[in-house]
């Protein structure tokens, strides 16, 4: 079972903000409407559809001459054999020369580059997401996130119509309206709200679900709980539902193709569990041994 992200109630309880799609400035605590978003924003590679990779490409074996083995010794361990051989040794190739410290001119020359490349092209940075999908029969999925912009160790929080669960392993990366790329890191569960009111019932208890805002039937949008956030935070976001919407069909076919591929997978490995490998493990012994350069003296 994936993780739930549980966040306080008394977040949920602030005060709210509505983002949506056909907006694209940051408004105030009416409902947004108006001025057309920019398209601008696109999902970098593929969306994952649990299509499998082609196979890896074999990598060449280990291969020990029989005269060059000095001793054998096998155990049975977990099912498999393990094989424990003392070869003869083989030559390794010497280590890298150590590499010379740059001089200051090149240290300037390299940071002035590295200048050059930062104006030039867009900042690229890591969404760290917490996501939650509170499912339920007679409602569309809404999804509670929490959101840390550019690692600055405050976190906002909003309400989504989108279901995120989409999102989640369909969209590794991404570009704003701004050039600006995106990578995410999200972690997310699903909450079904009927199941859990029978457990905390039969528990002797009563779930208290959340209060979730009101959404338009039309395009994924998203509303701020408490603090208002600056415009470059939330930009991002204003992204990643622009996506979800323009992308949805596709999404949604992905997410279904990846449920398909594990379920698959699962019943593969519970019909025809993996069987334990033979493993085996070569090692020779140096006739000088090295030199301990810390504290040790070499023989």
């Amino acid at each position: 079972m994936k993780p739930i992200f549980r966040i306080p109630i008394l977040l949920i309880a602030g005060t709210t903000l509505l983002y949506s799609q056909d907006n694209g400035t940051i408004p105030d605590e009416s409902v947004a409407s108006g001025v057309q978003v920019s398209t601008s924003a696109r999902i970098l590679g593929t969306i994952p559809d649990g299509t499998p990779p082609p196979p890896a490409q074999p990598k060449p074996g280990f291969i020990v001459p029989k005269k060059d083995i000095v001793d054998t010794t096998t155990q049975k361990e977990g099912g498999r054999t393990i094989t424990i051989r003392e070869i003869k040794p083989i030559a390794l190739p010497p280590p890298p020369a150590p590499v010379e410290p740059s001089t200051t001119g090149a240290d300037e020359d390299f940071r002035k580059q590295l200048a050059e490349y930062h104006n030039e092209h867009p900042k690229s940075d890591l969404l760290f997401i917490g996501a939650t999908v509170f499912r339920s029969k007679n409602s569309p999925p809404r999804t509670l996130v929490r959101f840390w912009p550019g690692g600055k160790g405050e976190d906002i929080t909003f309400w989504s119509s989108a279901d995120f669960s989409l999102i989640a392993g369909g969209i590794n990366s991404f570009t704003d309206n701004t050039g600006d790329t995106h990578s995410i890191l999200m972690g997310w569960g699903n909450v079904d709200i009927e199941r859990m009111t029978d457990l905390y019932t039969a528990g002797g208890s009563v779930y208290d679900a959340p209060a979730m805002p009101d959404f338009s039937d039309e395009k994924a949008a998203f509303k701020i709980v408490g603090k208002q956030p600056a415009p470059e935070d939330i930009a991002p976001i204003e992204a990643l539902h622009e996506l979800y919407n323009k992308e949805y069909a596709e999404l949604l076919r992905a997410y279904q193709g990846r449920e398909k591929a594990r379920i698959e997978t699962e019943a593969e490995l519970k019909a025809h569990p993996p069987k334990p490998k033979d493993i085996t493990l070569n090692y020779w012994r140096t006739e000088k041994p090295a030199s301990q350069e810390q504290g040790g003296a070499s023989r």
